[in-house]
């Protein structure tokens, strides 16, 4: 008990002690010969924001270990951002146009007068990116600010115009921005105009503290009142102070309290058109009109915005919105289309969650499926299962043959592709319903079938919904089958790998003698002898490879190879794509009666019984637990290997 309450001690302590390291107290004379020391302090808010996004390193997304993010983005150069990304999944270009914003920006280009809008469907991650933003400001080193101003604001602000140039050059920066109305009151009513001396302070960003970033959510339109923005009068203190004293301001609006930092608009064209002009006048003139009779206030302040696609259409729609789309720099948050990356986004919800049941192998990847299928557009070019597998990096094989479509060219014949479909949470409601069936385990049955059954319960257009039903009870059911068999054959197959790998030399053998007209040497008797064309084809018929089209898939494999071999990379049976495909339904093949017999039987010999619990045990290895294991293998009975 005492050791963990000296813990507890310890740990507030730590903090405290961190936190007091970093808080400073000083007059602006101090502070400029820490300017002098470090000119970066005073860089404005798209400029600190940046900093923050490029200070936990970047990479290119090919540099990475994912064969798949390799094959996708091989003519590509995208950025991927380690702010973004453990928590942001399949966006990353996304993610890089909003890096690309907050650069441009930090050079005080236009872009730093221009509202970052953030568009996209529901669920699609437009508020948890700002909530990103928002917290890392949280994190970051505090700010040097006038102590006791309601805006933290600059503190180079208390230096005189006409004195600007010469610090400027002191110092290597530049001085931007005026006093607000109260701290310009209080340099002359308790400082004497002695600018010098009066206090500097550090101050933490905190979004609940109101303190560098401010929210402002949909204002009932009926009933709109711009002191949400801009503060407001103190009415109470009218009978001791006159209308113009500043001391009855209260600078308390979103755009006071963020500035330095963020101020974040949401569902912005839920607002009156007329309410959108203070922000407007924020970020392209850099200053709001202060309550009542106090002139305007300069204002340094990131200003993000997010809502759906229709209300932007709607809004985009008015040609009388001009002069405001012409400052709106727009970012569209469509949903993932990758379902390697559709998965991440799942597990890290589960993960964050109290979801503690167990998962079973495969459950997430059928659900991206269905997720992904629904976003996509078709394509003249493919069907839109192959589409998402190459969009989803992987090599699609068609007749042995890898299948050659330009991923590029996918994307732009749709170009509103990912801005409709379901929802992440949609699914997210399927795995709890789910859940609340079996009260064990969600698995790809019961996921397939709660889908299946929302879908019918949902408010969506007829065609819609036969097309929805159509992914879960026809492509979906046929992938997971397919992936089924798979996993039982692999289960049952003692020492799969090296039955596939001796498979794989044993056909590389044939075929590369096949190909240069020589003979192949057995392995154990050295005897040397002809190619067996008999064996190669029993590989090739399973992709459909046969008659004259085996020569040149037999020339194409040694090729392939025997190139791969020349970069160093190690050569197994998974290294060509079709061939792979190929030795793996031989193998499927070869054990299907077996497999059947085993998974279907009601009573069983020794070895029987013997092979069924290795396979068992193989499926629990694999991650399936006692209860999703004895409902895979009847789903598989009663709809692989039927008689």
């Amino acid at each position: 008990m005492e050791s963990g309450r000296s813990e507890f001690e310890k740990l507030i302590k730590d903090d405290r002690a961190n936190r007091e390291s970093k808080a400073w107290r000083g007059t602006l004379i101090d502070y400029l010969e820490k300017v002098r020391q470090d000119p970066t302090m005073t860089r404005l808010a798209h400029s600190r924001i940046y900093d923050m996004i490029v200070s936990h390193g970047m990479s290119d997304i090919t540099a990475s270990d994912d064969p798949r993010s390799k094959r996708l983005y091989k003519d590509e150069s995208l950025k991927v951002y380690n702010f973004f990304k453990d928590e942001f999944f399949g966006i990353e270009r996304t993610v890089a146009q909003i890096a690309r914003y907050f650069h441009s920006a930090s050079l005080k280009g236009e872009e730093s007068r221009q509202v970052l809008y953030l568009m996209g469907p529901v669920g699609s991650g437009k508020s948890s990116l700002v909530e990103k933003l928002q917290r890392g400001l949280e994190s970051v080193e505090p700010v040097y600010a006038i102590e006791g101003c309601p805006m933290f604001e600059e503190p180079l602000h208390l230096i005189p115009r006409h004195l600007r140039k010469e610090f400027e050059k002191m110092l290597g920066v530049h001085i931007e921005g005026d006093l607000c109305p109260t701290c310009r009151f209080r340099l002359k009513e308790e400082y004497g105009a002695r600018y010098e001396e009066f206090p500097v302070a550090t101050v933490s960003f905190s979004k609940r503290n109101r303190k560098g970033i401010g929210v402002v959510p949909p204002v009932d339109p009926n009933n709109q009142d711009t002191s949400v923005l801009i503060g407001s009068e103190d009415i109470s203190k009218l009978d001791k102070y006159s209308e113009g004293d500043p001391r009855v301001l209260e600078l308390n609006g979103a755009f006071n309290v963020g500035n330095r930092g963020m101020v974040e608009f949401i569902e912005v064209f839920k607002n009156e058109t007329e309410y959108l002009h203070a922000m407007i006048t924020a970020t392209q003139e850099k200053f709001i009109p202060a309550p009542g009779r106090h002139g305007t206030i300069y204002v340094d302040s990131v200003i993000v915005a997010h809502s759906n696609e229709a209300e932007w259409q709607k809004f985009k729609a008015d040609h009388t919105n001009e002069a405001i789309l012409d400052r709106i720099v727009v970012v569209k948050v469509p949903y993932n289309l990758r379902m390697s990356e559709e998965v991440k986004i799942y597990q890290k919800i589960l993960r964050n969650s109290d979801f503690r049941a167990h998962v079973a192998p495969h459950t997430l990847e059928m659900a991206s499926m269905f997720a992904v299928l629904s976003r996509l557009e078709q394509s003249p070019k493919c069907d839109l299962v192959t589409k998402l597998r190459l969009y989803n990096g992987e090599e699609v094989i068609e007749k042995g043959r890898t299948k050659k479509i330009n991923v590029q060219e996918l994307r732009e014949e749709a170009k509103r592709e990912g801005l409709s479909g379901i929802s992440t949470r949609f699914i997210m409601k399927a795995l709890d319903n789910a859940l609340s069936e079996s009260g064990r385990c969600i698995n790809p049955i019961n996921v397939r079938e709660a889908l299946i059954n929302m879908i019918k319960d949902q408010d969506v257009a007829d065609d819609t919904r036969k097309l929805y039903l159509e992914f879960l009870q026809d492509i979906l059911h046929k992938e997971y089958l397919e992936l089924l068999e798979k996993e039982i054959t692999k289960a049952f197959v003692y020492s799969y790998q090296e039955q596939a790998d001796a498979l794989f030399q044993n056909y590389l053998d044939h075929a590369e003698a096949y190909v240069n007209k020589t003979k192949v040497k057995d392995r154990n008797t050295r005897e040397e002898l002809q190619p067996d064309e008999g064996f190669l084809k029993s590989v090739e018929e399973q992709i459909a490879i046969i008659g004259s089209a085996a020569d040149g898939f037999r020339q194409e494999v040694i090729a392939y190879l025997w190139a791969a071999s020349r970069r160093g990379e190690r050569v197994a049976y998974q290294s060509y794509e079709p061939l792979k495909d190929a030795i793996e339904k031989k193998l499927m093949s070869s054990v299907r009666d077996m497999s059947r017999v085993i998974t279907k039987a009601r009573t069983r010999d020794e070895e029987q019984i013997g092979k069924y619990n290795t396979m068992v045990k193989s499926l629990l290895d694999q991650g399936y637990c006692e209860y999703c294991v004895d409902v895979v293998l009847k789903y598989a009975a009663n709809n692989l290997w039927k008689d």
